[in-house]
């Protein structure tokens, strides 16, 4: 699971940073006191890491003041939370992603105008407590799967990942003409996709040890022999993508389903003037 941790914390991170560079370069640029504006920019992205902090030490006490039983229900809760929020987010992104910048923008221009620094602040929160609340869930999903290597390599993944998001957002600036940050947001979000639906399957996996989801059939078919969910590499493409060796009926109508709701959602005409919550 530790590449899931790594590729979740580099795609989260470099949303975050296209916020916060389109936050500072509008200001330093449009603001009549770009230093104090800068300043509550700033102080708002370190609160919004804070929430986002907050927001995973609790869920942490959480797990561990829980009974077995009870820790497995959340455990199983979180995967299909963070398997939502996942689809949920790609399906913001393609209605929304045209008109972030421009959205930034006007809601700080209207702070701005009024010197409402604090309007600045707040935004800057919002949008980075945003981007990491939705990071600790998807990670608490992720890591309440398999821990892998125990919280210190969990830790040394997320770090890999927000590496790999600074060269990123660093390599998109300066090479905007050979991948431009819509077929990156596109290319990512396909395995966002990928990723929710291996969530889901976890997830509903859990329900039916659970006794909350009944397993509608015995195994339909074995493709252990091409493929094995049970080893390595075949374990890390069932992480991935939800793939399963020997799928009960159950985790066939589930697996069917998704791919049916996910294009239905992706497909819906987009809503004029929605504001951004980002």
């Amino acid at each position: 699971m530790q590449g899931n941790v790594i590729f979740v914390v580099w795609r989260e991170s470099v949303e975050a940073l296209l916020v916060v560079g389109i936050l500072q370069s509008w200001l330093s640029t449009n603001a009549p006191d770009a230093r104090r504006a800068r300043a509550f920019l700033w102080s708002g992205v370190a609160a919004g890491l804070a929430v986002a902090g907050l927001l995973g030490w609790a869920l942490i006490a959480l797990t561990e003041a829980l009974s077995d039983t009870a820790q497995e229900i959340l455990r199983t809760g979180l995967v299909l939370v963070a398997a939502a929020l996942i689809l949920q987010m790609v399906v913001w992104m393609r209605r929304h992603g045209r008109t972030l910048k421009r959205d930034l923008e006007g809601s700080l221009d209207k702070a701005v105008a009024t010197e409402n620094w604090w309007g600045v602040f707040l935004l800057a929160l919002i949008a980075i407590a945003r981007e990491g609340s939705e990071t600790v869930v998807f990670l608490t999903g992720i890591l309440s799967v398999d821990l892998g290597g125990g919280r210190l390599g969990a830790i040394a993944a997320a770090g890999l990942g927000l590496v790999a998001a600074l060269a990123t957002y660093a390599a998109l600036q300066i090479g905007a003409r050979f991948l431009s940050w819509r077929l990156f947001f596109r290319i990512t979000e396909t395995m966002l996709l990928f990723l929710a639906l291996a969530l889901l399957m976890t997830g509903v996996d859990g329900l039916v040890e659970l006794d909350v989801v009944p397993r509608l059939s015995r195994r339909l078919w074995d493709t252990s022999m091409i493929l094995s969910d049970g080893g390595a590499f075949g374990g890390l493409v069932s992480g991935l993508t939800g793939y399963r060796a020997r799928p009960d009926l159950t985790q066939l109508l589930v697996f069917l389903s998704y791919w049916i709701l996910v294009p239905w959602l992706l497909s819906r005409p987009r809503r004029s003037t929605v504001p951004n919550p980002t």
